[in-house]
């Protein structure tokens, strides 16, 4: 077998009583067939024009050439060194996949200035950049490539030659850049973002970059006879009623790399998870550990832990409760895409849309066009953090410490904390580790998206998935803003106005919400770290 799984506990008792019945109703290859009638009538529309990942080895593998051919020319123009602009599923799996090939890849997956500058200042005259769009109407992507044009112009370089677009064929994206003579890559229209991995999304940038993408979709393609076959062994079916058909459901997905040669995995599929499957009410929230998994010391009966590793247990019994997953990286990007299928149709969800997803958008919108002034801060720290939230959060509040226990007080038996840094992830990683400081101190699982990247990914699990979230935002004032050519906002004021349209959408759904904004990062750093201890 290319991926071989293994279970114990309520997964184990989920596989044998669930697989079988999927065997019976045919979904695997009902699932290879595109067959749009599998997660129900109200989800039919949409995914019958969702499902061509099945076939996305077939379709991507007349792209190499030309992904290769362009590499070639980009090489003999002295480019070496690439840059993504995307956001979401356009730029979580080439991430993944460069990463696991150790292939560099700049990704510019932010809209905070100082991200945006970095990228910019780094040897532009030898980078090409790649934006990629599915809608072609992305606010991030947009500014990104706006803000290369000028800087490639000024350094005296044809923009023409230096940037390439992947988006839908007769996106909006699609018709300008070809006015204008890029180089364009069209991906399979039927294909949704969060399942692009093997795609022209996934591959452009990642074969540009220099990955051997023949090799990756050559572990898929391996893969396929195997999902594609109505039989108890095939991975999709077994991962999918792992996920999905635990009693009660495990909704708690704890996703550890243990081993495995794959490199930041569990960002991918958290959004292949979160935004499939938070919806209605219902989902699966996935949450991305450390190998020793501190937080679940005491084993949460809603999480269930998938560990990647480097070979599934055989003599020795796998771990009490958790399912050991392993295999090559193109094959898993596949597994996974069936598993969150399946796990969609036992869980009973469409898996294909994402109906909370553009509120924030719309808000955020709404924030640019009339450009309020912003919301005063609750109070201001001591060491100048500004301090805001919604109503219940902060009442009776009047310190730091005080508003981050306040939050947690809200947190229920079955319940997440969410934590949201609109900063720059390149300037400020230790920003991650307070994930782990908050998780002991909560002892319930807490999740951490640098934004506004979540916003594409697990944003939909937060709005329209359980009821049971908390949410810390961390913003801060840039020390340097940029601007967006041809546009009425900057980068700072497009990230804050990010930042605080999400909390509003948020704060509209029930939400409890508090948002810390650091005035000077570098000096308030640390008292923020202290407060969250």
């Amino acid at each position: 077998m290319t991926v071989a799984i293994a279970a114990s506990g309520a997964a184990a008792e989920a596989i044998d009583r669930v697989v079988p019945q999927l065997v019976s109703d045919l979904v695997a290859s009902r699932i290879t067939a595109q067959d749009p009638t599998l997660w129900g009538p109200d989800a039919e529309a949409e995914s019958a024009k969702r499902l061509g990942w099945t076939e996305a080895v077939a379709i991507s593998s007349a792209l190499v050439d030309d992904i290769e051919a362009l590499r070639a020319r980009l090489l003999e123009l002295g480019v070496d060194h690439i840059v993504l602009g995307g956001m979401g599923g356009s730029s979580l799996a080439p991430e993944v996949i460069t990463k696991t090939a150790g292939v560099e890849l700049t990704v510019l997956d932010s809209t905070d200035p100082q991200q945006v500058l970095d990228a910019l200042n780094d040897r532009l005259t030898t980078s090409a950049i790649v934006i990629s769009s599915k809608s072609g109407s992305t606010v991030e992507t947009a500014s990104q490539r706006k803000v290369y044009e000028k800087a490639f112009h000024e350094a005296g370089i044809d923009p023409v030659d230096r940037i390439v677009i992947v988006t839908d064929p007769g996106s909006p994206l699609d018709v300008s850049a070809r006015a204008d003579g890029y180089r364009v890559f069209n991906a399979d229209p039927n294909v949704g973002g969060r399942y692009s991995a093997l795609t022209a999304f996934g591959l452009v940038p990642s074969g540009l970059a220099g990955v051997d993408i023949r090799a990756l979709l050559a572990e898929a393609e391996a893969v396929l006879p195997e999902l594609a076959v109505d039989a108890p062994s095939n991975p999709g079916l077994v991962l999918g009623a792992a996920l999905g058909g635990t009693r009660p459901l495990k909704d708690k997905i704890g996703v550890v790399a243990d081993g495995t040669h794959i490199v930041g995995f569990g960002d991918w599929v958290e959004q292949l998870i979160a935004e499939s499957t938070g919806k209605i009410g219902k989902g699966l929230l996935p949450v991305v550990l450390p190998v020793d998994a501190p937080e679940l010391a005491e084993r949460l009966d809603d999480v269930q832990i998938v560990r990647l590793v480097g070979s599934v247990a055989e003599e020795r019994e796998v771990a009490p409760g958790e399912v050991e997953i392993t295999g090559t990286l193109g094959a898993q990007l596949l597994v996974w895409e069936y598993a969150v299928a399946v796990a969609g149709r036992l869980i009973g969800i469409n898996p294909f849309d994402q109906p909370d997803v553009e509120s924030a958008k719309v808000a955020t919108r709404a924030l640019l066009d009339t450009t309020p002034e912003p919301t005063p801060p609750a109070f201001v720290s001591p060491e100048g953090i500004e301090v805001r939230g919604t109503a219940d959060v902060l009442a009776d509040v009047t310190d730091l410490e005080g508003a981050v226990s306040s939050l947690l007080s809200f947190l229920s038996d079955e319940g997440y904390l969410s934590v949201q840094a609109y900063l720059s992830r390149i300037d400020n990683p230790e920003l991650e580790g307070v994930r782990n400081r908050l998780a002991e101190r909560a002892k319930r699982p807490v999740t951490f998206g640098w934004g506004p990247r979540f916003l594409h990914s697990t944003g939909q699990y937060h709005k329209g998935g359980p009821a049971n979230g908390v949410f810390l935002q961390i913003t801060a004032v840039a020390a340097e803003d940029l601007a967006i050519p041809e546009s009425p906002f900057t980068f700072g004021e497009l990230i804050q106005a990010q930042a605080a349209g999400d909390a509003s959408v948020l704060a509209e759904h029930g939400r409890p919400v508090l948002t810390l904004t650091l005035t000077n990062p570098t000096d308030q750093l640390a008292a923020l770290v202290a407060a969250l201890s």
